[in-house]
């Protein structure tokens, strides 16, 4: 079952932008391409035992870059903002 959890969340996002983000109880996380809303709610309230509010999601399309005289892609990316209720947080910083 946690194998099917953490298919869903790949990592957390940790950048100054996340860090003020975590200042108003929100938590970026990098989710898999064919993760849903629902998915990435259910997965996060059952890995950290907490109460999710609302779950944003965002597509990142890979950038075209150039290697040794090609041109090639980085994957795409998807994002998941995760709002918890008042009260509550996640360490990200912990050390699996």
């Amino acid at each position: 079952m946690k194998e099917a959890l953490y298919s869903v969340l790949r990592a957390p996002l940790v950048s100054e932008k996340t860090a003020r983000a975590q200042e108003t109880n929100q938590y970026v996380f990098e989710v898999a391409l064919t993760a849903t809303k629902a998915d990435v709610k259910e997965a996060v309230e059952q890995l950290f035992n907490v109460k999710v509010e609302a779950v944003n999601v965002v597509n990142l399309k890979g950038k075209t870059k150039s290697f040794r005289q090609r041109a090639g892609t980085r994957g795409n990316k998807r994002k998941a903002y995760v709002r918890l209720g008042d009260g509550q947080s996640i360490d990200v910083m912990a050390k699996a």
